[in-house]
C-alpha cells in the first residue's frame, strides 16, 4: 500500500487517542489530537465540512457524524501500512501488514495446535436478553462446545487464530499477501465455474419449459429435482442467488474482533480471556450463505440440522445504532453460525435478531441489497407473530376471517422492508407463527386458555398444514418469545348476573366439579408422536414440583407444563366444536330410529279396598271416586308413585284420572308426569320438577307405591316486575314426596308450554284425562272429514260435498291448496336441468396436476338436488267414492284445476327469473288428489279483479298468489283466463278458517285486530339484521340497542335514527340499571324494568367453545360468558318475548350443556321456551346459513312455533334436527324440506349489479339498469333509488388476482382447476411453477408418471420446512394438506350462477375457512353489496367504516328475511292472544246478561 495512506502518530498521541476512543461522543477532542497528522485531502474535507456547517447546509450533528466517519476511514487505512504506533510490524501485539495467514494455512495451523495440546475455550453464554437456538442440555455449554457437537472436533480459542511474533517483522509478508490473493482468485474462479454450471442448467431447464409452455404442457418431474445438499434450495431455481464476494479490506472474524475500531480488546491477552460473556457487536450490510456460496435463510431449520452457514458484513460497535457503513469493520466469512435468536422488540416494534458464533454475538441491523429480500421475510414473520399473539390474547373468540382482517389492516412499522400483510403472508409464515403461539402458551399461566386451541388458530393449522410440536423440543430455549406482548391484564369483563342466573350456574357447576374431583377426573392422554410428548418432564415447573417423583404431594395430577401436547389440545377442540354438515347427517341417521320407551313397572303387595259407592257404570266397568291402598286414602285427581323393575330408575309419577273395577281387577287410568331430568334439560333440571306430557295408560292399582304431592307452580300476578329479585333456586323443599310442575312438555320438539288449567272433577264426573282429550283432538284433526253434502250433484259412483275439514282448516270449492311436488304432473314436461358430470376425462395432468382430486360430481352451492316447490291447485269438487251405495268417508278426494308456475311451462327455468315469485298461470288441466295430501291453504286471485295493487296484495302474506294469463299446454301459448277462473273474488277470498259451517257468501271478512309494536332491546345488535327483520314484520320498535364495536353501532344508528345505541359493555349497562341508575356516563337514558317488551340478540359464545371439558379452571369462564349476561338481561327485564340467535353448533357445544343451562334458566324464570335450528336459505336468501334459535314467551303469551319453510333448498344444507343425549329433537316444521317458492339463486341476487374490478372502491355508483328478478325488485324497494351504495370489493394481491383469472368459468371450478405454469402478474412479477418433489403414498403418481407430493409428509415422514414453496399459481399449502381435508374442495371456487352462496363471512378470502367464492365472471371476490344481498339486506341499508368493517358487519348479521319470518310467527301468537282475550270478554258479557 502507498505510504500516504498510513498515519504515523506519536506514542503519547496514540495513547491519548485510545483513551478518548472509549467514549464515541467526544469527536471534537479526537479531532484536535490527530488533526495535524491528517493528510492534505482529509484536511480539505474537514474545512469544507466546517464551511457547510457555518452556512447551515448541514447540522452540527451531521457535521460531527461526517467528521467521525472521516477519522475512522483515515485511521483504518493506517492498518494497511505501518502500525499506528509508527512501528512497522505490530498492532496490539499482533502481526500486521498482511502477515496473517490465508484461510487454509490458518486451518492447518489450528489443526496442528489442536493436536499438540487442547486449548481452553472461552466461557460462552447466550447474548444479552437473547436465547440460543439449542436444547436444554446445550444451554449450559459454550458455543464452542456446541460447535464440537456439530463438527465432531474441537473449536479453537480466538487467540489460537493468531501466530505469536515476538517483536519481529514478518519477513515474507508480501509473499503471504500475494499467496492469499491468489487463493482468493482461485476460490472466485471455482465459484464462477459452479455458477456458470448452474446457470447453464437453469437456462437449459428454462428453454425446455418454454418449449413445453408453447404446447400448454409444463415440465414435470418423474424424479425429484436436484437440491443443494446444504441449504436445500433447488439448483435450477432462477431465484437461487450466490454471494457476490467480500471486499479486499474484509477481515476474518478473529482479526476483526481485535480491531481497535470496535474498542473491545487491548494488547493484554489475559484481559481478553477474562471475558465471561461473549462480546456483542452489531452488523450491517450482511449476507448469509452456505459453504457453496448460496444465499439462504437462516431460520429454515438449517442451523438446527448442523448445516454450516456463514455471513459477511460490516461490524460496528454495540453502541452504534446507525446502520450505515461508516465507522464499521468489513468482515468476511464469519461463523459458522451456532445459533440465531430473537431478543424482543426494540421499543415495542422491531425485533432484535442475532447470531452467535464461537467468538461473539452479533445483532443484525440492515442486510445487504442482495440479501434484503430474504431478510425481509424473516422480519415479516417475526412481526406477524407479534400481531397474531397479541390479537388472539385479547380476542380469543375471533374467527380466521377476523384475524385476516386484523393482519390486512395493520400497517408495518417504519423501517421494515415490507409495506403490508396479506393472507398469503400469513400462510407462508404459518409454521413459525404457530411455533411462537406454542411458545407463548408454554410461558402462560396454568389457568390460561391456550391460544393454540382457539378456533382461529385451528383453522390456520389445518389450512397451512402446520406440524405441531415440531422443533419445539430442540428450540425450547432458542427463541424467547419475540413479542413483548401487551398482555390484557383486565381480561374479560366479569359477567353482571341476576342472583337467579348466577345461582343456577354456580350450583350446577359446583356439583359437576365435585363429581369430577370425586371420580379423579379424566386422565389426559397424549398423542405420543410429537417431540413434546417424547421429551421428559422438566422437573422445574409447578406441575413437576408437585409430582411424587420430584418430591411433591402428587395431588394436582397435572402434566408437565413443558409437555402440554399441542396435537391433542387442538384435536379435542376440533372434535368438540366443529360438526360438518355431512357429519350431522350421519349422526342423525345413526340415532334416528325411534324406540318407544315402555315403563317397566313393579307390582307392590298392597291391600286394596274401595271407599264409597259406584259413581258410574259403563259396560263391565264400575267407576269409583276413592280407594284405600294400605290404609292410605286415594281419590281421583291425586298423584301417586309407581316403582320400576329397575332399582336404579327413579319412581314413575302419575295423576289418577279415573278408577274402576272390571274383569282385569281394580284399575286406574294414569296420566304420567315426565321428570325434568328426562327432558332435554337432563341433569341440569331441578330434580323435583315434573312436566305434563301426552302420555297415559290403564293399569292395576296394585302397582301404586304411595301417594305423592304434586303442586302446580303458577306465575305470580306481578311476575313481570319481579325480575332480578328471585335468588332462591329451590321451588319447594325435598321431603321425598313433594314435586311441582309448571309446563306441558312436547318431547319431539322440546317445547315447554303453559299447561291447560286442571279442572277439578265435579261430583257428576267420574273421569277426565287431558292427555286423552289432546290425543283424540290431534287424531281427529289428522283425519280428513267432509260436511254439507250437495245431493243435487251426487252421482252413483261418488257423493259430492261443499266442505272438507283437515288439520283444523276448512276447505271449500274455489279455495286453493298446496300439494306435494309429486301430487300431479303437467301436460308439458319442462326442460329440467340435467345433472351432468363436470369432470373432464381428457385433462392434461401435466398442465393441471391437481385436477385428479375432483373425484366427486357434487358442486358446492348447487341447487340441482333441491326439491321442486309445492304444486298449487284450485278445488273444483270435493267428493267421496261410494262403496255399496254408501259414501266412503275414509277417503276424501279433491278434483282440482292445475295451476302452472312459470318454470312449469315450456319456457322452463329461465322464465321464472323475470317473473314474480308468486305469479302463476291458470290452466284448464284437471287432476284428482287425496285430501290427506293437502299441505295447506293458499290464496290465488286473478290480478285484474283485485281491489289493490299486486304489490300490496302480495305483501299481505307469503301464501298469496296471482295470475294474469292462462297457459294452454297444447298450443304452448298464453291466453286470457276463462270466466270461471275469474269468479273467485266474487265468491269471497276463501279464508275458510274457523268452525262455522255457514255458506261462504254469508260469512263476513273478520276485522283483523291491529298488533301493537313491542318496545324492543337488541343486545349484541351488530349492524341490525335481527331488528330489521322484526321491523319488516311490523311487530317491534327497537328503542334500544347495545353494540360495543363502534362501526357496527354507527351502522345501526344510520338505519335506525330513533334508536338509542349504547356502545358500552353490556355488563356495565346492566350493572347500572340494577343499581338504580337512570342514565349512563354519556347521559343516555337506560331502559328500566317494565320498559322492554321484546328482547333479542346473539351473544358470542366462542370464548368457551374451545374448552375440552368443564373443570374447576374452566367453569368460571363459562359463568362469566356473555350468554350468562344475556340471560340476566332476560331475568331482570322479563320481556314478553325473548329470542337468542347463535351459530348452529350452539346446540351442540360442550355436549349440549350450553343449550341445557340456557333453557334451564328460562324455565326457572317461568318462561315458556323451545329451541330449533333454521336454514336461512329456506326463507328467501341466496345462501346457506343454519342458525340455532331459542324462543321464549312470558306467562300469558303464546309460545311461537318456528316458521314453515318458504323456499325449497338443497337437502345437504337442511339437516336441522338436533341430537342431545342420544335423543333426536325435531323442529315443529311440518312441511319438511318442501317450500311454497323456488330457491333464490345467485343470479336472482346479483344479476342486475354493475360489473366492477378487483379493488373497486367507489362508494356510490349508478345501477345502470332496471331490476331483472323478483328478488331484485324487492331488495331495491318500491321507491326509486338511482344510487347503488357499497358495491365495493377488497383489493386482492396480484398473485391472488392472477389465480382468480385462471379459474375456469364452469360450475364447480376451484383451485384444483389451476394450471401449473409461470404467469406474469399485473405487478410485473412472475409466478413460479409448483414443484412436485416427493412420492405421494395415498395418490401415487399421475398417468404420465409424475410425482404428486410437495412435501416429505406425503410419503409418511415428518414435514421438512425446506419443502415449502411460495409465489406459485397453485398454492403450495393446498396440495400439502389436501389429502386430509377433503382436497379443500371449494377454495378459490366460482360461485354457481344458478346456485347459492356459502355462509357469508366477515372477510371474504379465496382461502378463508368458510369459502368465499368468486363471482362468476370477474377476477374479484364478492363485494360488500353482493354479500349484503346474499344476506337479504335491502339496497337502502347502510353500513359504516372501511371495506373490511362493512364486510364484518354483513357477515355477522342475522339475515333479515329469517328474522322477518320469525317475527311473523310471533305476530300470529299475539293475534291469537288478542282474539282469545276478546272472546273471553264477550263470554263474560254474555254470562252477565244471562
Amino acid at each position: 500500500m502507498p505510504t500516504k495512506t498510513s498515519l504515523s502518530l506519536p506514542e503519547d498521541v496514540r495513547k491519548r487517542y485510545s483513551k478518548q476512543d472509549a467514549n464515541h461522543d467526544r469527536v471534537k477532542e479526537k479531532l484536535k489530537l490527530v488533526q495535524e497528522f491528517l493528510h492534505d485531502d482529509a484536511q480539505d474535507q474537514l474545512s469544507s465540512l466546517k464551511e457547510k456547517m457555518k452556512s447551515s447546509e448541514i447540522s452540527v450533528e451531521g457535521y460531527l457524524s461526517k467528521v467521525k466517519a472521516l477519522l475512522v476511514r483515515e485511521l483504518s487505512q493506517s492498518t494497511n501500512g505501518e502500525g499506528v504506533n509508527g512501528q512497522s510490524g505490530k498492532t496490539n501485539g499482533l502481526a500486521t501488514n498482511g502477515s496473517h495467514k490465508g484461510e487454509e494455512d490458518a486451518e492447518v495451523t489450528m489443526d496442528t495446535q489442536e493436536e499438540a495440546a487442547p486449548l481452553k475455550s472461552p466461557t460462552a453464554a447466550k447474548g444479552k436478553n437473547g436465547r440460543k437456538s439449542k436444547s436444554d442440555s446445550d444451554s449450559k455449554k459454550s458455543p464452542a462446545s456446541a460447535r464440537v457437537t456439530r463438527n465432531s472436533g474441537k473449536q479453537p480459542t480466538i487467540m489460537s487464530m493468531f501466530p505469536k511474533v515476538n517483536g519481529e517483522d514478518s519477513i515474507n509478508g508480501e509473499k503471504e499477501v500475494k499467496k492469499e490473493e491468489e487463493e482468493e482468485e482461485d476460490g472466485t474462479e471455482s465459484r464462477e465455474e459452479k455458477r456458470l454450471k448452474v446457470d447453464s442448467d437453469e437456462s437449459s431447464t428454462t428453454s425446455v419449459f418454454l418449449q413445453h409452455l408453447k404446447e400448454n404442457v409444463p415440465t414435470i418431474f418423474q424424479t425429484p429435482p436436484p437440491k443443494c445438499p446444504d441449504c436445500r434450495q433447488y439448483l435450477d431455481d432462477a431465484d437461487l442467488k450466490f454471494f457476490q464476494g467480500d471486499p479486499d479490506t474484509a477481515l476474518d472474524e478473529p482479526e476483526m474482533l481485535t480491531d481497535e475500531r470496535l474498542s473491545l480488546f487491548d494488547s493484554n491477552e489475559d484481559g481478553f480471556e477474562s471475558y465471561e460473556d461473549l462480546p456483542q457487536h452489531k452488523i450491517t450490510n450482511f449476507s448469509v450463505y452456505d459453504k457453496k456460496g448460496h444465499l439462504c435463510p437462516f431460520d429454515a431449520g438449517l442451523i438446527e440440522k448442523n448445516v454450516e452457514l456463514y455471513f459477511s458484513c460490516v461490524v460496528k460497535p454495540i453502541y452504534d445504532d446507525n446502520p450505515c457503513l461508516d465507522g464499521g469493520v468489513p468482515a468476511k466469512k464469519l461463523g459458522p453460525i451456532n445459533a440465531w435468536w430473537i431478543t424482543g422488540f426494540d421499543g415495542g416494534e422491531k425485533a432484535l435478531i442475532g447470531f452467535t458464533t464461537a467468538f461473539a454475538d452479533y445483532i443484525l441491523m440492515q442486510p445487504s441489497e442482495e440479501y434484503s429480500y430474504i431478510f425481509a421475510l424473516m422480519q415479516e414473520k417475526i412481526y406477524m407473530s407479534k400481531i397474531v399473539v397479541e390479537f388472539l390474547q385479547k380476542n380469543p373468540d375471533v374467527s380466521y376471517e377476523d384475524l385476516l382482517n386484523k393482519i390486512e389492516t395493520t400497517v408495518p412499522p417504519a423501517g421494515l422492508n415490507f409495506n403490508s400483510f396479506t393472507e398469503d403472508t400469513l400462510l407462508r409464515h404459518a409454521q413459525f407463527v404457530v411455533e411462537q403461539v406454542e411458545s407463548y402458551d408454554e410461558a402462560g399461566d396454568q389457568d390460561e386458555q391456550p391460544i393454540i386451541v382457539t378456533p382461529c388458530m385451528r383453522d390456520l393449522i389445518k389450512l397451512a398444514g402446520v406440524t405441531l410440536g415440531k422443533r419445539r423440543a430442540a428450540r425450547r430455549q432458542a427463541i424467547r418469545h419475540p413479542t413483548k406482548i401487551e398482555k390484557d391484564l383486565k381480561g374479560p369483563t366479569k359477567a353482571t348476573t341476576t342472583k337467579l342466573v348466577y345461582t343456577i350456574f354456580d350450583t350446577f357447576f359446583s356439583d359437576q366439579i365435585d363429581q369430577i374431583d370425586k371420580d379423579g377426573g379424566i386422565k389426559r392422554q397424549r398423542c405420543g408422536v410429537c417431540e413434546v410428548c417424547q421429551s421428559s418432564d422438566c422437573g422445574k415447573c409447578v406441575a413437576c414440583k408437585d409430582m411424587i417423583k420430584f418430591g411433591g404431594s402428587g395431588r394436582s395430577k397435572q402434566a408437565c407444563r413443558q409437555r402440554r401436547c399441542p396435537n391433542l389440545a387442538v384435536k379435542e377442540a376440533e372434535d368438540d366444536e366443529n360438526i360438518e354438515e355431512e357429519d350431522i347427517i350421519v349422526e342423525i341417521k345413526k340415532s334416528s330410529k325411534k324406540v318407544p320407551i315402555a315403563k317397566k313397572k313393579k307390582q307392590a303387595s298392597v291391600k286394596l279396598s274401595w271407599v264409597g259407592e259406584v259413581v258410574e257404570t259403563e259396560g263391565k266397568r264400575r267407576y269409583y271416586k276413592k280407594v284405600k291402598v294400605n290404609e292410605e286414602l286415594l281419590e281421583v285427581g291425586d298423584c301417586v308413585s309407581v316403582s320400576s323393575e329397575d332399582p336404579t330408575t327413579a319412581l314413575y309419577l302419575a295423576r289418577i284420572t279415573s278408577m274402576w273395577e272390571d274383569g282385569s281387577g281394580k284399575m286406574f287410568h294414569a296420566h304420567w308426569f315426565l321428570r325434568g331430568t328426562a327432558t332435554v334439560l337432563g341433569e341440569s333440571s331441578d330434580p323435583l320438577e315434573l312436566m305434563l306430557v301426552d302420555d297415559c295408560e290403564d293399569m292395576q292399582l296394585n302397582y301404586v307405591e304411595s301417594k305423592v304431592n304434586v303442586m302446580y307452580k303458577a306465575p305470580t300476578d306481578n311476575w313481570a316486575m319481579e325480575g332480578g329479585m328471585d335468588d332462591e333456586i329451590k321451588v319447594i323443599e325435598d321431603d321425598g314426596k313433594s314435586f311441582f310442575y309448571q309446563f306441558w312438555y312436547e318431547p319431539e320438539c322440546a317445547r315447554f308450554e303453559t299447561p291447560p288449567a286442571f279442572v277439578p272433577l265435579d261430583a257428576s264426573k267420574h273421569k277426565h284425562c287431558m292427555s286423552c282429550a289432546r290425543t283424540n283432538e290431534k287424531e281427529e284433526q289428522e283425519t280428513p272429514r267432509v260436511a254439507e253434502p250437495l245431493g243435487s250433484q251426487d252421482h252413483d259412483s261418488k257423493a259430492v260435498y261443499a266442505l272438507a275439514l283437515f288439520k283444523g282448516a276448512q276447505y271449500r270449492v274455489g279455495d286453493s291448496v298446496f300439494l306435494p311436488p309429486d301430487a300431479f304432473n303437467f301436460s308439458v314436461k319442462a326442460a329440467s336441468p340435467v345433472k351432468k358430470s363436470h369432470r373432464k376425462e381428457d385433462v392434461d395432468e401435466d398442465l393441471f396436476p391437481e385436477y385428479y382430486r375432483k373425484s366427486s360430481d357434487y358442486i358446492k352451492g348447487s341447487n340441482l338436488d333441491a326439491p321442486k316447490p309445492f304444486r298449487i291447485g284450485r278445488i273444483k269438487e270435493i267428493f267421496c267414492h261410494r262403496r255399496n251405495g254408501k259414501p266412503d268417508m275414509s277417503e276424501v278426494k279433491l278434483r282440482i284445476y292445475k295451476l302452472y308456475r312459470p318454470e312449469n311451462t315450456h319456457k322452463g327455468v329461465k322464465a321464472s327469473y323475470h317473473t314474480d315469485i308468486n305469479q302463476l298461470y291458470w290452466s284448464e288441466e284437471e287432476g284428482t288428489v287425496g285430501m290427506a295430501e293437502v299441505l295447506g291453504r293458499c290464496q290465488v286471485e286473478y290480478a285484474e279483479d283485485l281491489n289493490e295493487s299486486v304489490q300490496d296484495f302480495s305483501s299481505g302474506g307469503p301464501d298469496r298468489f296471482y295470475f294474469l294469463e292462462a297457459y294452454n299446454a297444447k298450443t304452448k301459448g298464453f291466453e286470457d283466463p276463462p270466466n270461471h277462473a275469474r269468479s273467485s273474488v266474487q265468491k269471497g277470498k276463501g279464508k275458510g278458517k274457523g268452525k262455522s259451517s255457514a255458506p261462504q257468501e254469508d260469512v263476513q271478512e273478520p276485522q283483523v285486530p291491529k298488533v301493537p309494536k313491542y318496545r324492543t332491546l337488541d343486545v349484541f345488535s351488530g349492524c341490525g339484521g335481527l331488528s330489521e327483520g322484526f321491523h319488516q314484520a311490523d311487530i317491534s320498535e327497537t328503542l334500544w340497542a347495545i353494540e360495543m364495536w363502534e362501526p357496527a353501532a354507527q351502522a345501526f344508528r344510520l338505519n335506525n335514527p330513533g334508536t338509542t345505541v349504547f356502545t358500552e359493555d353490556c355488563n356495565v349497562l346492566l350493572k347500572l340499571v340494577m343499581s338504580g341508575e337512570k342514565t349512563n356516563s354519556l347521559g343516555q337514558k337506560l331502559p328500566q324494568k317494565g320498559d322492554v317488551e321484546m328482547l333479542c340478540g346473539g351473544p358470542p359464545c366462542q370464548g368457551f367453545s374451545g374448552m375440552n371439558r368443564f373443570n374447576s379452571r374452566t367453569y368460571s369462564k363459562f359463568k362469566n360468558s356473555l350468554v350468562v349476561s344475556y340471560l340476566s338481561y332476560c331475568d331482570y327485564y322479563r320481556p314478553k318475548f325473548f329470542l337468542l340467535e347463535n351459530v348452529r353448533n350452539f346446540v351442540s357445544f360442550k355436549s349440549s350443556m350450553v343449550l341445557k343451562l340456557t333453557l334451564r334458566c328460562l324455565v326457572r324464570m317461568g318462561y315458556q321456551c323451545t329451541f330449533g335450528v333454521l336454514q336461512a336459505g329456506q326463507y328467501g336468501v341466496a345462501q346457506t346459513r343454519r342458525r340455532a334459535i331459542i324462543l321464549a314467551a312470558a306467562p300469558g303469551e303464546k309460545l311461537p312455533r318456528y316458521p314453515e319453510p318458504l323456499h325449497v333448498f338443497a337437502p345437504r344444507a337442511c339437516s336441522l334436527n338436533v341430537v342431545v343425549d342420544e335423543k333426536k329433537y325435531f323442529s315443529n316444521v311440518t312441511r319438511g324440506n318442501g317450500g311454497i317458492y323456488r330457491t333464490i339463486t345467485v343470479r336472482d341476487a346479483m344479476s342486475d349489479l354493475p360489473d366492477i374490478r378487483n379493488g373497486h372502491a367507489s362508494l356510490e355508483i349508478s345501477y345502470n339498469g332496471e331490476p331483472q328478478s323478483w328478488f331484485q325488485r324487492q331488495i331495491r324497494g318500491t321507491q326509486y333509488q338511482p344510487i347503488l351504495r357499497d358495491h365495493i370489493c377488497k383489493d386482492m394481491s396480484a398473485l391472488v388476482e392472477g389465480r382468480m383469472r385462471q379459474i375456469p368459468l364452469a360450475p364447480g371450478s376451484d383451485w384444483r382447476d389451476l394450471p401449473n405454469l409461470e404467469l406474469r402478474l399485473k405487478d410485473g412479477t412472475l409466478t413460479k411453477r409448483l414443484r412436485y418433489t416427493h412420492p405421494d403414498k395415498k395418490n401415487g403418481r399421475s398417468s404420465t408418471g409424475a410425482l404428486r407430493g410437495v412435501c416429505t409428509c406425503s410419503g409418511g415422514t415428518p414435514c421438512d420446512p425446506a419443502d415449502r414453496q411460495f409465489n406459485t399459481l397453485i398454492p403450495w399449502c393446498l396440495p400439502h394438506t389436501g389429502n386430509r381435508h377433503n382436497h379443500w374442495a371449494g377454495l378459490y371456487g366460482r360461485l354457481e350462477w344458478d346456485g347459492f352462496f356459502s355462509t357469508t363471512v366477515t372477510n371474504p378470502e379465496p382461502m378463508g375457512k368458510q369459502v368465499a367464492e368468486l363471482i362468476l365472471l370477474n377476477p374479484q371476490v364478492v363485494s360488500v353489496r353482493e354479500c349484503a344481498r346474499s344476506q337479504g339486506f335491502p339496497d337502502t341499508y347502510r353500513f359504516f367504516g372501511n371495506i373490511l368493517d362493512k364486510h364484518r358487519q354483513v357477515g355477522n348479521a342475522v339475515p333479515p328475511p329469517l328474522s322477518r319470518a320469525i317475527g311473523l310467527e310471533i305476530k300470529k301468537c299475539i293475534l291469537e292472544r288478542i282474539k282469545e282475550e276478546a272472546e273471553n270478554v264477550k263470554q263474560e258479557k254474555m254470562e252477565v246478561i244471562d
